[in-house]
């Protein structure tokens, strides 16, 4: 079923290209709906519990900044501002207030949107190398912040001994097992509202103003408006992802505001597969799952890899890899049929 948004005029004038279905009614979505959940309980049963929540964060992180870069066409190089900004909010919520860490991290989620509105409606002004860099100096901006203020963020230490409530019972690092399902719903209920808001038909006007803005504004649409409204949104979702990342290990450090955070998660999405969701998953564990071996190896040229990793998947998957291997699939169900 395809729900077409409400155009400033149905009947004259050029209107939005058709969106496909939503394939609700698909078998083949639901059985790779059944197989990515039953994966998703099962992981920490063959990883370190505490890997197998870090893919579930980044995926999600990474999920967030395929909102703007494959659905709005905005490739935004400071996302670490809201995965960071959101860990240390995080962390100080549970350190200070004692709440849960569901609203902990919620708490994050609020902060993390709040900031990306005032760097939003600056940011989408622009566009290519130039959004991505102006993107990138305000990360940098409250990297700088969280570094001087030390009284607050604890400077170069960073926040420690992040608690794990959870409505009167604490799961110490110990249980780093049952924390994994704790949390999970949290990365899943965001995993699936990323998915509402590009199956929406908001999602609709994102693609289409990807494709063709200057069309989408001939419409009458808000181009710049849509855009914020979409860095906000991916900025909450990101906010959530840094927050569970920060409650999973314990502590918030500077590295999740610097800028190498922000191009990993671009790596992330790009060797997964922009403009796909699962793409986000995909990545994220590959990389999570590269390191963590290279990590516990010994190895210590994690970049050679990584970076080696990333020429062969863009050379053998155009599209990435999840992209490329449903553009195969797509293509071999289209002759049968």
């Amino acid at each position: 079923m395809s729900i077409a948004p409400t155009k400033p005029d149905e009947s004259t004038g050029p209107q939005l290209p058709a969106a496909p279905a939503l394939g609700r009614r698909s078998p083949l979505r639901w059985a790779l709906l059944g197989v990515g959940l039953l994966l998703a309980l099962a992981l920490p049963w063959f990883i370190y519990p505490p890997v197998a929540l870090d893919i579930a964060a980044w995926a999600l992180f990474a999920i967030a900044l395929d909102i703007l870069l494959g659905y709005t066409g905005l490739l935004s190089f400071g996302h670490a501002a809201f995965w960071g900004g959101s860990a240390y909010v995080t962390g100080l919520v549970a350190l200070n207030a004692g709440v849960p860490f569901p609203l902990a991290v919620l708490a994050g989620a609020l902060f993390a949107m709040l900031i990306a509105v005032p760097i939003g409606y600056l940011s989408v002004r622009r566009s290519g190398i130039y959004f991505a860099m102006v993107t990138l100096a305000f990360a940098q901006m409250l990297y700088f912040v969280a570094n001087q203020w030390r009284s607050v963020t604890g400077g170069e230490n960073g926040l420690q001994s992040i608690p794990r409530s959870f409505f009167g019972a604490e799961l110490v690092e110990t249980e780093s097992f049952y924390f994994y399902y704790v949390a999970l719903p949290i990365v899943l209920a965001g995993m699936w509202v990323a998915w509402r808001i590009v199956h929406s038909p908001f999602g609709r006007v994102l693609v289409a103003i990807r494709d063709n803005p200057a069309r989408v504004r001939a419409l009458g649409y808000d181009v710049e408006k849509y855009k914020v409204m979409a860095f906000v949104m991916s900025a909450g979702l990101a906010g959530v992802a840094g927050g569970i990342f920060a409650v999973s290990h314990g502590f918030a450090s500077l590295q999740e505001l610097y800028w190498t955070t922000s191009g990993k998660v671009v790596l992330i999405t790009v060797l997964g597969g922009i403009g796909t969701l699962w793409g986000g998953v995909v990545g994220a564990a590959l990389v999570v799952l590269l390191e963590d071996w290279l990590a516990s190896s010994g190895f210590e040229g994690l970049g050679i890899v990584t970076g080696t990793v990333f020429v062969v998947v863009v050379l053998a998957f155009r599209k990435g890899i999840w992209g490329t291997l449903r553009a195969v699939a797509g293509g071999r169900f289209s002759r049968r049929s």
